[in-house]
């Protein structure tokens, strides 16, 4: 699979149609993507009147915007006009259709971009393991006996897999990075509220935010023009640090090795009650979550997943007084944050404690002891959410072995200088993206 750049250059030049770049994708989804689990819905008839008008402007002389013809798919929880918006749970999979497109679905319509696909998710993005009762699990293209992560598992996996060449997910405590970092390529999680919200299903307001998955920076760098990104300036030179305490816990030697290779000479900084700031999170996430579902659960309880169903339930009963201490915390917290990192532009971290861990024993090694990857995947991401800093993942380049990632952490508002800093990651040969087997590439 191509670069959407690419492939939108190709579509606008007449060296191929929009039409022609779509069915090879379809092609591809019916044949080869069943195993992965990653796609919820195939949308071939919306698909192909966006790609015929995108051949229609082209063939007009009109310019049909900067992602015309490249197909992409999003996570199940944007509205798309027409269809229920399911949140990967079987209680909305008969609700009332969308009247309208979410506002990204939006801005990527307007831009030439042909939405083929619904992808897999943990049922209300409460998860991060792509373990989903109605779908199934998503599979990792590089070891199918692996899970891809989540909770924007099908987004990653179908990206990394080379069956799309980008996609949206969702991330409130990790869910772009955390399987961007397993399945091997680039997931953004901007700064909190830069990216427009509207039609997504909610997990937790305080921390939710959309963003891309993508083969490249530069792809990266276009969508978030595209979405609405702020175009600051990136700094020059930029200012990198490393992230210590336990963030060099519960890590794998490459990512140490890695940080260490990239910024040899750079402070190691320790940032605070990293512990604390994780636990106010998971709080947090329960009790909006369990608020939001609040009414679904009094009245249908067993249709929710057992697993999300528990959780949900605990969240709902927690007492406004600790939220409302939380929130004051995290507050106060975040203040605390920016004052220490108030001299740099880019804070090295792992993305991922690990590799991906085996569907079959979905169990992760923290300090320690055997935990449960769903809950605790998201180690080095959740307190990143927590403070509402951009973090962009990318993946380490590793050739033949399973794929990690590290995170790119910036300031508010400073995605252009992790754009930057990962593109001359990315030139050295550091960093990118490596395709799995070739049963799931393509070539459009």
């Amino acid at each position: 699979m191509k670069q959407a750049v690419d492939i939108a250059a190709a579509v606008r030049s007449g060296h191929t149609s929009a039409m022609a770049v779509l069915e090879d994708c379809l092609a591809r989804l019916t044949t080869q993507a069943g195993p992965l689990v990653a796609i919820t819905r195939i949308l071939a008839d919306r698909a192909r009147t966006e790609a015929a008008a995108v051949d229609a402007a082209i063939a007009a002389g009109k310019d049909p915007g900067p992602l015309a013809g490249v197909p992409y798919g999003v996570k199940d929880l944007f509205d798309i006009c027409g269809l229920p918006t399911t949140a990967g749970s079987s209680l909305y999979a008969d609700a009332p259709p969308a009247q309208a497109d979410a506002d990204a679905i939006s801005r990527l319509h307007a831009a030439g971009a042909v939405l083929v696909a619904t992808l897999n998710m943990d049922e209300f993005a409460y998860g991060f393991a792509t373990i989903n009762a109605r779908h199934g699990t998503t599979r990792n293209p590089h070891d199918p006996d692996r899970l891809a992560g989540g909770s924007s598992g099908g987004s990653a996996a179908a990206v990394a897999a080379g069956l799309l060449p980008f996609s949206l997910g969702s991330d409130t405590n990790g869910s772009i990075r955390v399987p961007a970092s397993l399945t091997g390529i680039y997931g953004l999680k901007p700064t909190h509220g830069a990216l427009p919200m509207g039609g997504v299903f909610p997990f937790a307001d305080s921390f939710d935010d959309i963003g891309p998955f993508t083969l490249s920076v530069a792809d990266m760098q276009c969508l978030w023009q595209i979405l609405g990104g702020a175009d600051a300036a990136a700094s020059d030179p930029i200012r990198v640090a490393r992230l210590g305490g336990r963030f060099r816990d519960n890590v794998d030697p490459d990512q140490i090795a890695a940080m260490d290779a990239i910024a040899p000479d750079a402070p190691l900084i320790e940032l605070p009650d990293i512990a604390r700031a994780r636990s106010a999170a998971f709080l947090i996430t329960a009790a909006e979550g369990g608020s939001l579902h609040r009414e679904a659960l009094g009245r249908d309880a067993m249709t929710f997943d057992p697993a999300t169903r528990d959780r949900l339930i605990a969240g709902a009963l927690l007492p406004d007084a600790l939220y409302e201490a939380a929130q004051t915390f995290r507050a106060e917290y975040r203040q605390r944050i920016l004052a220490i990192i108030e001299t740099q532009d880019v804070l090295l971290a792992p993305a991922t404690p690990c590799v991906a861990p085996l569907i079959a024993d979905p169990r992760i090694l923290i300090d320690g002891a055997l935990s449960p990857a769903r809950a605790d995947l998201g180690i080095h991401s959740q307190p990143i959410s927590f403070t509402g800093l951009p973090s962009l993942s990318v993946p380490l380049h590793r050739p033949g072995r399973l794929p990690l990632g590290l995170q790119l952490i910036g300031r508010p508002g400073g995605e252009a200088t992790l754009f930057r800093f990962a593109a001359k990651l990315e030139k050295t040969g550091m960093t990118g993206v490596t395709l799995p087997h070739a049963d799931y590439r393509g070539d459009a």
